[in-house]
């Protein structure tokens, strides 16, 4: 693992050990290195051996390899240029944290979707119609809808040349919230 590497784990386990709701002395039992150790890890001030981030990894029920991953998506820069074909476009290249999804023309995928994770549906022009839980919702340029995790949905464009922008947290994330933690 070069330098650059090392430090950049840091906010990857950060953000895992945050989404588990583990504190560091957990962590620290689990894994067997000292609290300031792994506080220094996840302020990049240290960095981990190649053994140490497989410990950190198992603490943390993942594996270094998905720690890289996400230690690299947290440096990523990338232009995504427009394209000029009806349909759809990823927004968003790549395993990150985030999806996004570009809708463009009369599209009516025709079936329902349930994702577990949040969701926000943006019209940047023409308009939408979405059911979410049984309820209808139009939507024109410019409307946003949210969907918690697990809402069940369905959408189709309602006028030609509909352009809309679907972000959410990817799937491969388990953000769901877990009040007993």
């Amino acid at each position: 693992m070069d330098e650059k590497e090392a430090l950049r784990v840091g906010a990857a386990v950060r953000r895992r050990r945050r989404s588990l709701g583990l504190t560091l002395a957990v962590v620290a039992g689990r894994s067997g290195l000292s609290v300031p150790f792994l506080s220094q890890i996840e302020n990049e001030r240290a960095r981990p051996s190649a053994r140490s981030l497989d410990l950190v990894a198992e603490a943390l029920e993942t594996t270094t390899a998905r720690l890289r991953a996400a230690a690299d998506s947290a440096r990523a820069v990338d232009v995504v240029r427009a394209g000029g074909d009806d349909g759809v476009r990823r927004v968003v290249r790549g395993r990150h944290q985030l999806s996004a999804l570009e809708f463009t023309g009369e599209i009516d995928l025709g079936r329902e979707f349930q994702h577990r994770n949040d969701e926000v549906m943006y019209v940047t022009r023409g308009g939408v119609e979405v059911e979410a839980e049984g309820q209808a919702y139009r939507l024109e340029e410019g409307d946003t809808l949210f969907l918690s995790g697990g809402v069940r949905h369905r959408w189709r464009a309602t006028e030609p040349g509909t352009r809309l922008l679907v972000v959410s947290v990817a799937e491969h994330i388990d953000a769901t919230f877990d009040p007993r933690r």
